[in-house]
């Protein structure tokens, strides 16, 4: 991704052509070969002597933070009757794709606990969903 005078020379150069064959052109793509519109622009203002915020301390969302989602440690039993655990919560536990476990509904508690399968794995809980976090 070209920057600074590079990127302002290119730009020129370009400027009869549409604005994503410019960004594309000066290297402005995911991986994906997706069009990076925001670094692109946000480049040539700073290649023109303009100061920008850093990208992590706003967010376009609109909420302060480009932190994304945050886990709200709730839940609600879908109309199918499944009950969901998102990656927020899979990942804080430690947990891989294709890790089994056997779950246990303990009625006096209002608990779900997950016990892990297979017998290499230490500790013999490894979440605990209560109804009582839930109702939070």
């Amino acid at each position: 991704m070209l920057e600074g005078k590079a990127l302002l020379d290119k730009a020129r150069a370009l400027s009869n052509r549409p604005e994503d064959q410019i960004a594309r052109a000066c290297g402005y793509v995911g991986p994906s070969g997706r069009l990076l519109k925001k670094s692109f622009y946000r480049a040539l203002v700073e290649a023109k002597g303009y100061k920008l915020p850093s990208h992590t301390s706003s967010g376009s969302g609109g909420g302060g933070g480009a932190r994304g989602r945050q886990a709200e440690f709730r839940t609600r039993v879908h109309g199918n009757g499944n009950l969901l655990i998102g990656h927020a919560y899979t990942r804080r536990m430690g947990l891989e794709p294709g890790q089994e476990f056997k779950i246990e509904i303990h009625q006096e508690t209002g608990s779900i606990w997950l016990l892990p399968m297979d017998e290499g794995a230490e500790g013999s809980i490894t979440g605990e969903i209560s109804a009582a976090d839930q109702a939070d």
